[in-house]
Order: structure tokens, then C-alpha cells, then sequence
């Protein structure tokens, strides 16, 4: 189903809610540039650090296509958990995971800043810590790090944002120029901006660097970047 959800006007912040659930594989491929290369790193890394009998977190699963890609990839046993705390997405992420027969995934409605989590060999975080407010992030990423064995990786995808001004606005006028390419009006554009206001906190690629070692990561960089888009590797 084609996102049509800031074709109209828009009286509430942005949430992921029955609306926004229905399309939101299609407003990702839309929205976030280059965003199935930034998917497939994100697998092969997977697969190189998970071992066997080995556990890996999704947090901020959504429709869990991505768990679903790497489960069609695995070579040897392993659990693969998503969690998210949108019943709308949860149901969805179960529908295609009943659908292709997927007995390794399993996805939760939870808390991802109070979830217990057991020592996992891989956690991924696609476009979900900027959602999370900046007081506790840092919070959750030290709970990742602590959560993780010794070697293990933290992988996550996030909007940037460059402390340089004058790029910044160059960064985001690059953004929009991608999404009118995708079919996006200038209505739609300004009304997911307006919703999101607030919402999403990103960081510069540098703080999301200093934030990874602060929180007991040894090793933490960009492994893809387009524009204001990047994804991590951080090494435990």
C-alpha cells in the first residue's frame, strides 16, 4: 500500500499507530535514501557476529523484514527476538512471520529501555534511537553494551544531523530534493516535518560515536552514509 499519511492535514504528532503501520514498508523504501543497501550491510554484519545457538535483538523491529531477511540467510541455529512497543506493527511483523514459516523469530510488545535482555550476540536498532529522548539514550545503549558478549556488535541505522549550519540545511535541502524523486509532494514533506518536530532528536555522526564508547564500546564507526542517513557498527 502506496504512504499517502501526510497527504492530508495532520493533527497529531507522528506515532506508529494502525495508519502509519499499514504503509510503512513503503514509506521506508521511500523515505530513508538507499535504505535496502543500508539493510543488506546491516544482514552481512549480522551473520558475520552471530554464532551458533547465538541471540540477536532487533529493537524497534516494526514489520520485522529485516529479521525476516536474515532468518532466510542463517546458516546456523540462532533466536531471533524484535521488539516493539506498536501493537499495529507487532501485528503485521506476526502476519509475515506465520506466513513464511519463520520459527526463529519471535517479536514482543515491550519496553525497550525496561526489557530484560539476555547476553545476545548482535543487537540492531534501525531509526529507533532517535526516537528515543536524549536524556535516556545513553541509558539504553550502556544496557545494550552490558547485554552484549565480549566481541559482540551494536548495528543501528540513524538520521544525522551536521553541527556545521550551513551543511545542515545543504544536508536536509538534499533530503527533500530525494524524497520529490519518490513522489512526495512539498504538502507532504512540510507535514511529516511538523509532525516529527520534537519526536525525533537526531545526533551528529560524532556524538552517536562518543555516545557507543561512553556506554562500554570499544570501537564504533560508520559503515554506510548517504547525506544526513548513516548506519553504525560499534564492537563490544
Amino acid at each position: 500500500m502506496n504512504d499517502k499519511v501526510f497527504s492530508k492535514p495532520i493533527k497529531k504528532q507522528f506515532e506508529f499507530d494502525e495508519e502509519v503501520a499499514a504503509v510503512f514498508d513503503d514509506m521506508l523504501q521511500r523515505s530513508v535514501p538507499f535504505y535496502k543497501e543500508s539493510q543488506r550491510i546491516t544482514e552481512f554484519f549480522v551473520l558475520k557476529y552471530l554464532s551458533e545457538d547465538g541471540l540477536v535483538y532487533d529493537l524497534g523491529c516494526s514489520t520485522a523484514s529485516l529479521l525476516l531477511n536474515i532468518d532466510r540467510q542463517l546458516t546456523c541455529k540462532a533466536e531471533l527476538i524484535g521488539l516493539d512497543n506498536s501493537e499495529a506493527m507487532l501485528e503485521r511483523a506476526k502476519a509475515k512471520c506465520h506466513a513464511f514459516g519463520a520459527d526463529n523469530i519471535s517479536v514482543e510488545n515491550a519496553d525497550i529501555l525496561k526489557y530484560p535482555y539476555k547476553q545476545a550476540d548482535v543487537f540492531i536498532s534501525n531509526y529507533t534511537l532517535q526516537f528515543i529522548r536524549p536524556l535516556v539514550r545513553e541509558e539504553l545503549v550502556k544496557k545494550i553494551a552490558d547485554s552484549l558478549h565480549v566481541g559482540g556488535v551494536f548495528l543501528f541505522s540513524e538520521k544525522v544531523i551536521s553541527h556545521h549550519s550551513k551543511l545542515n540545511k545543504e544536508l536536509i535541502e538534499c533530503y527533500y530534493d530525494f524524497k520529490k524523486e519518490q513522489g512526495y509532494s512539498e504538502y507532504e514533506i512540510m507535514q511529516k516535518r511538523e509532525a516529527l518536530e520534537n519526536v525525533l532528536v537526531p545526533y551528529s555522526e560524532e556524538e552517536n560515536i562518543k555516545m557507543a564508547k561512553n556506554c562500554g564500546f570499544s570501537h564504533c564507526e560508520v559503515i554506510f552514509r548517504w547525506a544526513n542517513f548513516a548506519t553504525f557498527i560499534a564492537i563490544k
